[in-house]
This record gives C-alpha cells, structure tokens and sequence, in this order.
C-alpha cells in the first residue's frame, strides 16, 4: 500500500460508523447533543490539529551537568519562542505523549523559520534535514515525540515551528484540522470550548494577553478563538464559549466582535461565564467570592453565597456586551450554570439575583451519574473503594443503573421544573458518566482498573442510551457531553474513546451516544 494512502488512513482514525449502521448523521441543527472537547496538552490523545507542535509542552530549559529542567530562565519573545540559549544549555518539548502510541506515524515534516539547530529523540529519528526543514521518522512503537532546540541564532532565532502529520506538509496551513477529528464530531450541535480555553485556570484576562495563532503553542495560553470559529464554520456546529473568570469588558468586546465578524451568520453563541464557579477546586469559585466580598453581596458569614450572587451578577454584564456587539440577542443563548444535585441555589440565589432569570434564555447543570467513590464504606451504607474492588463489573454496573443513574434523572427533573417555572430551558454543559475516586481511592490501582473496565463494557452503551432518553423524556434541549477522546486513569474515564484510532465499535459509550444522535434528531 503507498505511504500516503496509510498516511490518509491514520489521520482519518475515529470516523467509522459501525457495522450495518444505515442512517446518515443527522446536520448539526438537527441534533440535540453536543460535545465538550478535550484540552490542548501534549497528551490528548484526540489529536484534533495536523501541526503536532502546536500541542507542545512549555519549553523545558535544559544544563549541562544539571538535574532535568534545571536550566535558566529562557528568554522567550511575545509568541513564547526562545530568543537566545545560554552556554551549555538547550530547550525541550514533548509532543504526541499518548500511552500506547496511538498516533499516526511515520515521517513528519518539521518546518521553522530562523536559524539554529533542531534535534529529535525519543520515538522519532531525523531522516533527512536541510535548513527549515527537516524530515522526521517516527517509529512504529513510539508513545512520545522529542524536539530540542539545541541552539539557535540570536539575531534571527528559530521560530514559527511546525511538525507537520505524514502526508499534510503542503495542506497543513489550508486544513489544519485531522480529518478524523472533523469527520467525527460533523453531527453535534454545539462543541463546548471549556477546556480548549483553559476555562478553569487562573489566566490573565486582558485580550493582550489572549492567546493568538503566532504563539508558540495552544498549550499555555488554550487555544485562539480564531481557531475556534475555523472548526465552527467547517462543521457547521454552533461554538458554547466560556468567558474567563478575569476577562475585563474590553476581552469581552474585542472577543465578541471577533466572532461577530468571523463566525458563519446561520450558526448561534452559546454564552456563558466561566465555569463551574460554584466548585470550590477551581480559582474561578475563589475569584468569585472575592468580589463578592469586595461588592458587599450575601452575608459575610457565608460568603459561598456571595460568589453565587457575584455569578449571576457578572454573567448578566457579559451578555450585555455581547448583545451591544451583535445589536441584540436573536443568535445568542445565555446561558447560568449552577450544580445540578442542589437545587436550592438556582431557585434562591442564582436567578433571583438582579433578575437573572429575565436576562438569561437557559439554566445548564452536569447531571453526571456516578458513583463517586470514597477510600471506605459510609456509615449510610454508601460503597467505598473497600468494598467496590471485590464488585464484578456487573455488580458495579448494577450499582450504577439502579441507584446512581436514578439520582441524576431526578436531579434533571428537579432543575426542569425550575427551568420551567422561570420560562428558561434547560441544557447541560456537561453529561457522561462519573466513575471516580475521591482522596486516597483513587491511588487504588484495583479499583481504577474495575472502574476503566465498567467504562468498556457494552452494558455502559445501554446506560448511556437509557440515560439520554430520560434527558429527552423530562424535556431537556441541549446536552454537551463530557468528554471527546481522552486517556483513561485513576482521575476518570471522561473521554467516549480512549484514543484517536478507536472506532465505534471499540467504545460501547461512543457507539451509544452517536446512534442516539442519528436515532433522535431534533
């Protein structure tokens, strides 16, 4: 078989349909789920860009003689390239670091700019090189690729690096998507940009500070709304954009009018502020109690509360900017989002802050069914590790489609009827399955592997298909799934694939949700 025709086949890994599967996917605007996609590290295993690099690691400085990682403080210019090395030192970075090496191979392209000195270990051996490009072969085994900047000229440094998939050098610029990527997500609705915009990091937000496509990654700053609205208008998906929590009004506007002017006129914005601000693990809840100290919101004793005001308060201000910019709010969904197991805050804090429920078109919630899994058994006889790890799969699954499914299905009818009681709709900005461990169960190897297993079963799809049709059945418009493709561990199993290179009929959840998709169009 020529290398191109294998090159093809491995970029479009994770766009089969499974066998006898005779109904075409619905057109986004006839599907009633869309998707949250996975974060730009250098171990997403979704792979979505043909340019590898720009999911690189910050560069690791390097010394001679040094422990690794030991080495100076680079100097770095606007777009993070390295302007200068020191004696004796040089600059790491690792792509494609997915277990197994599920990822295409065989020769890459690396393309710069500049002029310096470029090496790769690792899985990957030069094979032929000549000043701005150098042709690399990745080997059939390899879990990581390895670039290092061994040395670079000060008054023309290296930069605009790209190690380019086998077979995209000459249509990387043109489609820099992988069309596997595209091919499998052509059918959702919405695509969730949460963790492509490193939502839950404490980031500066100042549009100078935004990240671009001239910076030297997608990995420290997230990923650019140019890019953004690029996958947008090719899918035809509408984008679901999470403002950061420090975002100032002028980020506000500036990122509005991008999308204003960019984005395909049929398509919509799902808007909303942050993320999960009522979660006390992200800056974002702390951020938000802050200024609602500062602006004298909710009592002082319980100032959770006042971050919950602060919330409603600031989500209402961005979606003023946003309807100023797009003179009104036809395309736009405005979305409050709150927990989904207490209802108490939507109905009492959220919404009845300054009127939120008459500026706002939708409240969104994570119904997740679990369980979440302590280190031991509660004294309330709910399951621990300690008692989990002796579970066969099925007693695991029993537990989940008898107890915990139940509980996320009351908890969407709870917040419907709240939803209702307001005229909003209801959507979920995240849905899936929630098989984890808290604290020290989840260094439990035991029970991440029964956990991952459960994920795999074929008894997960069904669980799956019967917990869509009860978001269906209690009237839930929207439902983003968490996550896309991503590694399974003992932090979760949140991707529907594990890897790039699996198919439908690989994943029993993936295979669920997306015939739901072509069964149930809108």
């Amino acid at each position: 078989m020529p290398r191109a025709l294998i090159c093809l086949l491995a970029c479009l890994s994770l766009a089969t349909l499974p066998a006898g599967a005779q109904q075409a996917d619905p057109s986004p605007a006839q599907s009633r789920l869309g998707i949250n996609l996975n974060g730009p590290t250098d171990w997403n295993a979704e792979i979505p860009f043909v340019d590898v690099f720009r999911l690189s690691r910050q560069w690791i400085s390097q010394r001679q003689g040094e422990g690794w990682g030991k080495g100076p403080a680079l100097q770095r210019d606007a777009n993070g390239w390295v302007t200068q090395l020191e004696a004796n030192c040089w600059a790491d970075t690792p792509m494609c670091t997915i277990r197994g090496g599920h990822f295409p191979k065989g020769r890459y392209t690396c393309l710069y700019e500049g002029q310096g000195q470029i090496e790769f270990w690792g899985g990957a051996q030069v094979a032929e090189q000549q000043p701005g490009r150098i042709v690399v072969e990745v080997k059939p085994d390899a879990e990581v690729v390895w670039l290092r900047l061994r040395a670079t000229n000060p008054q023309d440094y290296v930069r605009n690096i790209r190690v380019v998939m086998p077979g995209c050098e000459a249509t990387h610029r043109q489609a820099p998507f992988r069309p596997g990527f595209l091919v499998q997500w052509k059918s959702m609705n919405t695509i969730r940009f949460m963790d492509w915009m490193l939502t839950n990091h404490d980031l500066p937000g100042t549009w100078a500070e935004r990240p671009t496509p001239q910076y030297c990654n997608f990995t420290e700053r997230g990923v650019p709304v140019e890019v953004m609205v690029d996958l947008c208008n090719r899918l035809k998906v509408n984008p679901w954009f999470c403002m950061p929590h420090r975002a100032d009004d002028d980020y506000v506007r500036q990122f509005a009018a991008y999308v204003h002017e960019h984005l395909d006129p049929s398509l919509h914005v799902v808007l909303e502020y942050s993320n999960e601000v009522w979660n006390s693990i992200f800056p974002q809840n702390r951020y938000a109690q802050q200024k609602g100290q500062e602006l004298g919101l909710g009592p002082k004793e319980r100032p959770w509360e006042g971050g919950g005001m602060y919330h409603s308060r600031r989500s209402l201000e961005i979606f003023r900017l946003w309807e100023d910019v797009f003179e009104g709010r036809s395309r736009l969904v405005r979305v409050i989002s709150w927990q989904a197991v207490n209802p108490w805050w939507m109905e009492h804090i959220i919404l009845p802050t300054d009127e939120a429920h008459a500026h706002c078109d939708a409240i969104g919630i994570a119904p997740y069914f679990g369980p979440l899994i302590p280190p031991t058994t509660s004294k309330d006889g709910r399951p621990g590790a300690d008692k989990i790890v002796d579970w066969t799969v099925d007693q695991l699954l029993d537990h989940v489609e008898q107890m915990t499914l139940p509980e996320a299905i009351e908890a969407i009818k709870q917040q419907k009827v709240i939803a209702d009681r307001f005229s909003l709709k209801l959507v979920a900005y995240e849905a899936g399955q929630h098989l984890v461990g808290l604290g020290a169960a989840q260094n439990n190897d035991r029970l991440t592997r029964r956990l991952m297993q459960a994920n795999r079963h074929p008894r997960m799809g069904a669980i799956y298909t019967k917990y869509l049709d009860a978001w269906k059945a209690a009237g839930g418009d929207l439902m983003c799934m968490f996550s896309s493709v991503g590694n399974w561990g003992k932090y979760g199993s949140w991707g529907l694939a594990e890897y790039c290179d699996e198919t439908e009929n690989d994943q029993p959840k993936l295979k669920a949700v997306m015939d739901w998709v072509r069964n149930n169009p809108r």
